[in-house]
């Protein structure tokens, strides 16, 4: 079956910084895909060039098998694209903005319709888009990428700076047009929630490189230990490094606190070594939890940093 999209050992660099280097992404009809990674990870300037906004340096890249040179006007009628900000002209309606829109496809008043109620927009029909809030207006921009049933989607940081609740309104949206359609998706974020509460397959990506990526249980599966426990200690206790050199696990701490976390591949075998330590050490425990391997643990693991930071 002849992907979506196919990027083929593709670079781009701008100036002396390499933004994207030597990336491959293949995505099928229907696939649902997380580029994750933090701030300058390369992701938007990856999405760009599957846009056709910007040109690699070197590679392919293929959308619905074709290269963009020579099929604009094809490609940009099977794509639909939200960027992290949209802006729209102030003194237009909600129902003004999408008919514009709607207009460039030759599409009418009934897909306007569908649109407003597909994205939960039909009350504020004839508000202006100056007064919409965060999350309506990130609506609203979803239902312009999607006003001409595109076969690809592709959104750039969609819930950056939405409070939870907005944040939840648009993955309701996206699960839908996910079972009740053959779009494929291209998200790029860097909220590990959004991306596993997506996303079929994941690529976590860090200075232009592919660290990692396959579907969620596999990213957690490569790795024998997968369990964390997170602990904090109750001050006065010792220097963090000499609670380092004597440990049983190797310690990650977190900036600015006395928080630090430990890897274990069992709970049940490896928790009594742990209370024994901090027993033996007088140290004392403020709060301590047990949980499962996260994306953002593994990426720590890989980089010594945070998906946020």
């Amino acid at each position: 079956m002849t992907p979506v999209i196919a990027v083929k050992e593709v670079y781009k660099s701008f100036h002396t910084v390499r933004a994207v280097n030597g990336i491959d992404l293949t995505v099928h009809e229907g696939q649902f895909t997380a580029l994750l990674g933090p701030n300058g990870a390369g992701k938007t300037t990856l999405v760009e060039m599957i846009e056709g906004i910007q040109t690699p340096d070197s590679g392919e890249i293929r959308v619905l098998g074709l290269a963009w040179n020579g099929n604009e006007d094809r490609l940009h009628r099977a794509i639909g694209i939200s960027l992290q900000e949209t802006r729209f002209i102030d003194r237009l309606t909600v129902t003004e903005t999408l008919r514009l829109f709607a207009g460039f496809y030759d599409l009418g008043k009934t897909r306007v319709y569908e649109i407003m109620d597909i994205v939960n927009l039909g009350e504020k029909a004839d508000a202006y888009t100056v007064n919409l809030s965060g999350g309506q207006r990130q609506r609203l921009a979803l239902g312009i990428a999607l006003i001409n049933r595109p076969k690809i989607l592709l959104l750039d940081e969609p819930t950056t700076g939405l409070d939870p609740n907005a944040r939840r309104d648009i993955w309701s949206i996206l699960l839908d047009l996910k079972r009740h359609s053959n779009t494929a998706m291209v998200l790029t974020t860097h909220y590990m929630e959004e991306a596993e509460y997506l996303c079929d397959y994941i690529m976590i990506i860090d200075r232009g490189t592919v660290l990692r990526e396959g579907t969620m249980d596999q990213l957690l599966s490569n790795d024998a230990a997968d369990k964390i426990i997170s602990f904090s200690l109750e001050p006065p206790h010792p220097p963090r490094v000499d609670i380092e050199n004597n440990s049983p696990f190797p310690i990650h701490w977190h900036p600015g606190n006395s928080r630090g976390t430990i890897t274990v591949s069992s709970v049940e075998a490896d928790l009594p070594v742990f209370f024994d330590f901090i027993n033996k050490r007088g140290l004392r425990l403020k709060n301590m939890e047990c949980r499962r391997r996260t994306l953002d643990d593994l990426f720590t693991g890989m980089t010594g940093r945070r998906l946020d930071e």
